[in-house]
């Protein structure tokens, strides 16, 4: 371990809250204010103050596993383990071809494990079986940034910006509880004199900071963002000098908002005429406003509609490329942006490429050095792989996912999962998925090797290591490096796999060059000395130019579109995948809450975090509550067509009395995704988390 504090970042979400570890007493380390970063200026929430809690050997795995011939996970040297793991994919390979292999990735490895993931998932493998769980972050944002803007970035300016405008439009997001320290940007715009508007069904911790609530049946956000564009035109407050100057599209846009009309979008939603026409009011009268979406609009199967229609309501406006104003996603997972951009999905090459376009396959591939016509097409998005398993793809690596509790219809999801011929998961714990697991890798953690992400901003940073690795753990580059020399079969693959992680970032700089998230005028160096880089960022033109400065703004002179020009798309409501009836009459909503983070696999290890959160729960109103005859506490069983949930009652006047919610990081019988639904978007393929319908039973035993 160094001897002084080591600047870095947390590992949780996509805030990335700059931190620095600091030796303590007994060989542990512990985080300190870190006040230079401008993100959260030392501030950090519970999960990243405790973070280090998992660095201890005994919350985490030291050695890897292999199942035994009495079924059980097993100690075994890395030799046996990898050799395991690289014999069965190859006998997979032979006997039924590459894309009988799988490969699932995760949106909290760094850009240098996503890159060499998604290359070695192509160049050893030879499989386009690859995706990651990113796909169920923001796929529905991206897919519709690029239709209307051209480019995909979580935001298109920098959340400094956000306490200057005058009102932000804040739908389906929770950052009281997803990510905390970004909350005061939120209170100085109040304090500025903006105005804050919420979209959520609950009532919750950021609802209450809210200027104006609108609380929207689940599965209707897109028919409240059409019923206030068709406001926006009735009332006469489109920029029309901006969608003439800027835009394209506008006629056959404005046509599908008209026939949304407010009485309509009433009915469909749940939020009054006076409501619209107010909240309609806020959003025009400042010269600058925003949108920001997440998970909520994002995770339906018409989610990049529901996104697209937010977008044209920025646009009609003239709230889009322009000072303190736009549409931007706040990014769910710690590298959620940076994971997508270099070759993890399955249809993507490094630097935000598209693995159909020719011009693209050829400049990866003369970086990687083999043939373009060698690179498999697109594969399946990621619930399809999963659902695939067992079938068409017999054998499986997972690298920092867990499906079994993140997926849609997760009881599914782990049937599949146990009828794979060979499972292989590279993880820092013993996850739901790793138990099912053939083989486990243990390998470093975040503050153990040093690596970049890309926060929701688009600002490249430098994750430092700070410490070494307990015996017997490795990383998941060496992983890489070790599986393509043995299925190289002495080709010396390997050399295409540095276990260097700056020397895997330097190749990743020539792949990206000239794609739409181009890093290739950023380097560790840069990184470190200016507290990370906005991109794109390409290298300069000539030998002894400047430096680019980097981009943290987008789109003020012009949109990524081949003229410039951001596109509108008409789009029109429609009903979500699952309609509440007369034997599922409830909606289900699922979230998280503001101790635990994703599937759980981490924090659930940190007592205290434990202890602020203990356990699953079903959030209801009185009015259920009464109907159901259910008390405070009481268990209750939410049943839906995939399965069945059973928590504690969570009674609340803070959320709609036809909605339940159910947070998602717990497994076992409190396993919220057992009930979701993996109805997909047509554009994104993201499955629809947030809406679909249950019945709720009382439990007694």
């Amino acid at each position: 371990m160094q001897n002084t504090s080591t600047p870095t970042h947390c590992p949780y979400c996509a805030l990335q809250c700059g931190m620095n570890l600091t030796p303590a007493a007994g060989g542990s380390v512990e985080v300190t204010e870190r006040a230079d970063f401008p993100v959260n200026r030392g501030a950090l929430c519970g999960k990243g103050r405790t973070a280090p809690a998992l660095l201890a050997p005994g919350l985490r795995l030291t050695s890897p596993l292999v199942r035994g011939g009495d079924g059980a996970l097993v100690p075994a040297s890395w030799d046996e383990a990898l050799d395991r793991i690289a014999g069965n994919l190859a006998r997979t390979r032979e006997e039924y071809g590459a894309d009988a292999l799988g490969v699932f990735g995760g949106g909290g490895l760094t850009n240098e494990k996503a890159y060499a993931l998604g290359k070695f998932a192509r160049v050893v493998l030879g499989t386009s079986q690859i995706d990651y769980n990113g796909r169920f972050c923001m796929s529905s944002a991206a897919a519709a940034g690029v239709r209307a803007f051209g480019l995909d970035r979580g935001l298109p300016f920098p959340l400094e910006d956000i306490p200057r405008t005058g009102c932000v439009i804040l739908v389906g997001s929770n950052p009281a509880e997803t990510m905390p320290p970004s909350l005061r940007y939120f209170h100085e715009l109040r304090e500025n004199g903006g105005t804050l508007i919420v979209v959520d069904p609950r009532r919750t911790r950021t609802a209450e900071q809210a200027d104006l609530h609108l609380a929207p049946r689940p599965g209707t956000d897109l028919a409240l963002a059409l019923g206030m564009l068709h406001l926006v035109v009735a009332e006469g407050r489109v920029d029309e000098r901006y969608v003439g100057e800027r835009t394209a599209g506008w006629e056959e846009a404005r046509a599908a908002a008209m026939a949304h009309w407010p009485e309509y979008v009433e009915r469909i939603t749940g939020v009054s005429v006076p409501e619209l026409r107010e909240a309609v009011r806020l959003f025009c009268a400042p010269e600058a406003a925003m949108v920001l979406t997440a998970r909520g609009p994002e995770q339906q199967a018409k989610g990049t509609d529901t996104v697209g229609a937010w977008i044209n309501l920025c646009l009609a406006t003239g709230r889009a490329g322009r000072p303190l104003s736009g549409y931007g996603c706040l990014t769910g997972q710690g590298n959620g942006q940076g994971g997508r951009e270099h070759g993890q999905k399955a249809d993507q090459l490094p630097g935000y490429r598209k693995l159909t376009d020719p011009a693209a396959r050829r400049h990866v591939a003369e970086v990687w050095g083999v043939d373009p016509d060698s690179l498999p097409g697109p594969g399946r998005s990621a619930y399809e792989l999963l659902d695939a398993l067992g079938t068409d793809v017999r054998s499986l690596l997972v690298m920092g996912s867990n499906p079994v509790v993140s997926a849609p219809r997760a009881a599914h999801v782990e049937g599949r999962l146990r009828s794979l011929d060979f499972l292989a998961v590279c993880d820092v714990v013993l996850s739901e998925t790793a138990a099912l697991a053939d083989v486990v890798l243990p390998v470093t953690q975040w503050a153990e090797e040093t690596g970049t992400t890309t926060s929701l901003e688009g600002r490249v940073l430098l994750r430092r290591r700070a410490l070494d690795p307990p015996a017997g753990v490795r990383s998941d580059l060496e992983v890489l490096h070790e599986l393509a020399r043995r299925l190289g079969a002495g080709k010396g693959l390997e050399k295409g796999f540095p276990a260097d992680p700056e020397e895997v970032f330097e190749e990743l700089r020539r792949a990206s060059a000239g794609g739409p998230a181009d890093y290739s005028g950023i380097s560790y160096r840069r990184l470190a000395e200016e507290n990370g880089v906005f991109w794109p960022c390409p290298a300069p033109d000539a030998a002894g130019a400047a430096p680019h400065p980097g981009s943290p703004r987008l789109f003020l002179d012009r949109f990524a579109t081949d003229d410039g020009r951001a596109r509108f798309v008409p789009v029109t409501h429609r009903p979500s995948a699952e309609e509440p009836d007369d034997e599922y009459p409830v909606l289900l909503t699922t979230g998280r809450v503001v101790s635990q983070y994703q599937s759980g696999a981490q924090t659930r290890r940190v007592d205290e975090l434990n202890a602020a959160a203990p356990g699953p729960f079903v959030e209801l109103h009185p009015r259920l509550a009464a109907r159901l005859g259910a008390a405070e506490g009481d268990p209750l069983a939410v049943v839906s067509r995939r399965g069945r949930a059973v928590a504690p009652a969570r009674i609340t006047t803070g959320i709609r009395p036809d909605t339940v919610f159910m947070p998602f990081h717990w497994s076992g019988e409190g396993r919220a995704n057992t009930l979701t639904n993996p109805a997909l978007d047509p554009a994104s393929r993201m499955p629809e988390f947030k809406v679909c319908a249950v019945r709720v039973e009382t439990v007694t035993f």
